[in-house]
């Protein structure tokens, strides 16, 4: 058994596996912080706010992550490659009669593996994750100007309900 996010993982737990392809999703390890910062930098808007050169802030925020048992972030990983990552946030609430949803964060696929379906399944597991965590709601934010981003959501299933409004501190 291994611990993460201060919870314990056994074999129900396990990370998802595809035979097929070699597909796995399992929690982040500071090891992959390297890839994961270059994919959040490989696009315009990442590139204005990422820094590959200093992994230091990284591995606090990771750090961080992990002590908290309402984070998991993940990486999906082929042949020993780290192809996509994304953050899962687990937010208990009073609204919804008490309910518990998820914000499904920072989600990225190398570019190599877009259009190959990855992120259909990335998103698949990350729904079917909430759903055994007992969330009742998935929910997401997609910066304005990711048009394609905003098509690939609506496809799975998710609506485009609210306006979302962000503060930079």
């Amino acid at each position: 058994m291994t611990s993460q996010n201060n919870r314990t993982i056994d074999p129900a737990d396990a990370p998802a596996h595809s035979p097929a392809d070699g597909l796995v999703i399992r929690p982040t390890t500071e090891a992959d912080l390297p890839a994961i910062v270059a994919m959040l930098a490989d696009d315009p808007l990442g590139a204005q706010r990422e820094s590959p050169d200093d992994l230091t802030p990284y591995i606090d925020a990771l750090k961080r992550l992990d002590a908290d048992p309402n984070q998991l972030v993940v990486v999906a990983e082929r042949a020993g490659r780290v192809v996509g990552t994304l953050q899962l946030t687990l937010i208990p609430g009073l609204s919804r009669k008490g309910s518990t949803r998820s914000v499904v964060e920072a989600v990225r696929v190398h570019a190599d593996e877009r259009g190959s379906g990855l992120g259909t399944r990335f998103m698949e597991w990350a729904v079917e994750e909430s759903r055994a965590r007992g969330c009742q709601l998935v929910q997401l934010t997609s910066d304005v100007s990711r048009k394609e981003a905003h098509r690939f959501y609506e496809r799975l299933g998710f609506t485009a309900s609210h306006v979302g409004f962000k503060l930079q501190l």
